[in-house]
């Protein structure tokens, strides 16, 4: 039994290093398996200078609650300041004497039933609209009644905001500069999907004209950019689920770490591995 103990210390401790290489080798070759790649890659079936079709991008469009910036400009600033709603003082949040704050140009809330109170032109109908369509309305509307016939309209959302969650690295919610996102890019703003993540099973929830509509995406395939939700709307919402392994985690309950159970398995797993190594060294002596 001895010798027996010598030969295979001996034996370790000479081929330490082929050891370390075997298991590089054998990760590698695990990490290289294609059942993996086509888990976790995506757009798996493009090929090199592939040309595709793509989803037409309608801009984002105006719903009720929205936030708009409408900015009337003209040759005559004087003209066309009456068409811009009041500069506004504020500061942390509160509207305060303008010494002491910031000015910001306030924006039109759109109504439940679609609509904004624009100057001199009263109650206009904007949902179903992107903002191109509303600056050529507010400029075609001004320039037919004779009140500004060169105003140049500028429509910016102030509060467009999509979220991402579930199996990212940084979920959270995230304000959005411009007017265009896709769903690619909000997972590169949430730092990509985690690999619990299902690549297969992104789902894009939104609420447009009274109804919640929910998209199920597989980034693996290159047919999500076709998809109506390729292109994200305001207060979209992104949701990675959960693959198997993940899933599995969830049902080991916290509660088990606090009992005794977990204490005394814990104990029973230290007094064998203690009892393992006192053996290996008596008999290696």
């Amino acid at each position: 039994m001895y010798a027996t103990c010598q030969i295979i210390r001996y034996f370790v401790m000479k081929n330490r290093f082929c050891f370390v290489i075997a298991a590089l080798a054998l990760a590698t070759m695990v990490s290289c398996n294609p059942s993996t790649y086509k888990k976790i890659n995506y757009m798996q079936d493009v090929t090199q200078d592939t040309t595709m079709n793509m989803a037409i991008n309608k801009g984002i469009i105006i719903q009720p609650q929205d936030q708009l910036s409408i900015i009337v400009a003209s040759r005559d600033p004087k003209l066309a300041a009456q068409f811009n709603n009041s500069i506004s003082q504020y500061f942390t949040g509160s509207e305060i004497a303008a010494s002491a704050g910031q000015q910001r140009l306030t924006g039109y809330v759109v109504d439940n039933d679609g609509y904004i109170n624009f100057p001199a032109l009263g109650k206009i109908l904007v949902a179903g609209m992107n903002r191109w369509d509303l600056q050529n309305k507010i400029e075609e509307e001004l320039a037919s009644t004779g009140m500004l016939r060169d105003a140049r309209v500028t429509v910016e959302f102030m509060n467009f905001r999509i979220s991402v969650l579930g199996e990212v690295v940084s979920p959270g919610t995230y304000t959005i500069t411009g007017d265009k996102i896709t769903v690619f890019q909000a997972l590169a703003l949430a730092r990509d999907l985690t690999i619990y993540g299902c690549r297969d099973n992104v789902r894009v929830v939104r609420e447009q004209n009274g109804e919640r509509q929910i998209y199920v995406l597989d980034l693996r395939d290159s047919e999500i950019f076709t998809s109506p939700a390729y292109y994200l709307q305001q207060n979209d919402v992104v949701y990675v689920t959960p693959n198997n392994v993940r899933a599995g985690q969830s049902t080991i309950n916290e509660n088990y770490f606090k009992s005794g159970a977990f204490w005394v398995s814990l104990g029973s797993i230290a007094i064998s591995v203690t009892n393992l190594v006192a053996t290996l060294i008596r008999y290696g002596k």
